[in-house]
């Protein structure tokens, strides 16, 4: 896609396509404006070190006086990611309408501090000039184009229920192929094999999630991140402007509304583009993917990869809602001082169970032998035992150096490595009882056990 003509993207002057009424964190007649917790509710107050209080000092400082000010126009963004690669074609997979709703909500409804706009604006810059850099490549080099995506597994589930865990276990037979965090930030040039633990672009990774480590500290001990460790879809996805991971790092109800009701096989279809440039110098024998958020999108995901095994994970829904929303609220956090973790609750709550209900009915009418369901409980009791009958429905032989390198994973990884991260359900006003008849359906239909919710909690990596 080449965009040349710039007021054509610039977002109307007119209300946000979704009337308030349309989100669950949202209530009638009240103009578009999030409820408000209740009488003695606590917003949820990060703790930060004096550099990082000081940089969004300093920051407000500016903005206020006019010395800086991002600009979220689209146009404008283009034009600088340009500027930045010398590059003009954006290609197919290119959400122009996600990308004007995204920048509008961060503008509208973020609540974004000083750092966080300026690190809001870096990461749209960032995605438009890998999207370029990505054509560029693909136009250079067409053999990427020729990259058969086969029989890729894709592991989803809700968040906190084992999909981490399995993924980076699985992850340890290097026959397999993942994507790397600091490929899906830096994609271009091609990644290579024989560069994949030296690249340059791996220490740059690393500055990258150093300053997200300052900005959110307790984050690494909800969910661990590095530059060399296995990456969620949604990063990937985020290059299509039409992702879940920006839902998950900033309060944005317009653009969560509009990306829920979007078909997403062009989104996928960027997807499948983007492991044909990973994969081209650095092959593996099958793409080993993850995201709980594929949930809401099971339908688009297998018209893309109609060869693809689901591997689902499952879990008590009552066990990891605080733990979820504590993750939300730790990731808004580090960009906003106003996050209300009572609205957060409550958006973690609808929006997984829609996830939950979408992800049956897609289910319901595809064949049974594209899926695999593990219960959190087997994965935790006996993790090789759960390699062993992937590797099965994989059709793919277990080597013995595969299975000693995931028995060394496990004992080097253990569960709460990085402390327990333990929330009751009352902070994010939720109710144990009204959960589990929210999630009735799919604890029955997938034969979930009811486990113990009087003090929920995240337990192991999710």
């Amino acid at each position: 896609m080449r965009i040349r003509r710039w007021r054509s993207i610039e977002p109307a002057a007119s209300p946000p396509a979704h009337p308030a009424h349309a989100h669950p964190t949202y209530g009638a007649g009240t103009g578009g404006r999030p409820l408000r917790p209740a009488s003695g509710a606590r917003r949820h107050r990060p703790r930060r070190s004096l550099l990082v209080r000081t940089a969004i000092g300093a920051g407000e400082l500016a903005l206020r006086s006019g010395l800086y000010r991002p600009d979220f126009s689209p146009a404008r963004l283009i034009r600088a990611a340009q500027r930045r690669t010398g590059l003009e074609e954006f290609g197919d997979g290119f959400s122009v309408e996600g990308l004007r709703r995204l920048l509008r909500s961060y503008e509208t409804e973020a609540r974004l501090h000083a750092v966080g706009r300026i690190a809001a604006h870096a990461d749209t810059l960032a995605l438009l000039s890998n999207r370029l850099r990505l054509v560029a490549d693909r136009r250079r080099h067409p053999e990427i184009a020729e990259q058969a995506i086969e029989r890729p597994v894709f592991i989803v589930g809700l968040p906190r229920t084992g999909t981490t865990l399995l993924h980076r276990l699985l992850a340890q037979d290097p026959a397999h192929r993942v994507p790397h965090t600091w490929e899906i930030l830096h994609p271009s040039p091609p990644p290579q094999r024989a560069r994949a633990a030296t690249d340059a672009r791996i220490a740059r990774a690393a500055r990258g999630i150093r300053q997200l480590d300052r900005l959110a500290p307790q984050f690494q001990r909800i969910h661990a991140v590095g530059a060399r460790l296995p990456e969620e879809c949604i990063a990937i996805l985020a290059h299509s402007f039409a992702s879940d991971r920006f839902v998950a790092m900033h309060r944005l109800p317009s653009y969560q509304a509009w990306l829920d009701q979007q078909d997403l096989r062009f989104a996928y279809a960027d997807h499948r583009r983007f492991l044909q440039q990973l994969q081209w110098r650095h092959p593996g024998r099958r793409w080993l993917l993850k995201a709980p958020a594929h949930l809401l999108a099971l339908d688009d995901l297998l018209a893309v990869y109609p060869d693809a095994l689901i591997v689902q994970t499952h879990r008590d829904p009552v066990r990891i809602l605080a733990s979820l929303a504590s993750l939300v609220a730790t990731l808004r956090g580090a960009f906003s001082d106003d996050v209300d973790p009572l609205e957060i609750g409550r958006d973690v709550a609808v929006r997984w169970a829609e996830a939950l209900r979408r992800s049956i009915a897609v289910r319901q009418n595809v064949s049974g032998d594209r899926f695999v369901d593990i219960q959190y409980r087997d994965l935790l009791r006996d993790p090789i035992a759960i390699v062993r009958l992937l590797y099965a429905r994989m059709d793919t032989p277990l080597d013995a150096e595969a299975e000693r390198a995931m028995q060394r994973f496990l004992e080097e990884n253990p569960q709460d490595r990085f402390g327990r991260h333990r929330y009751p359900l009352a902070p994010f006003g939720l109710d144990a009882d009204v959960e589990r008849r929210r999630y009735a359906r799919y604890r029955t239909h997938f034969q979930v056990p009811d486990e113990d919710a009087a003090q929920a909690d995240g337990g192991a990596a999710g």
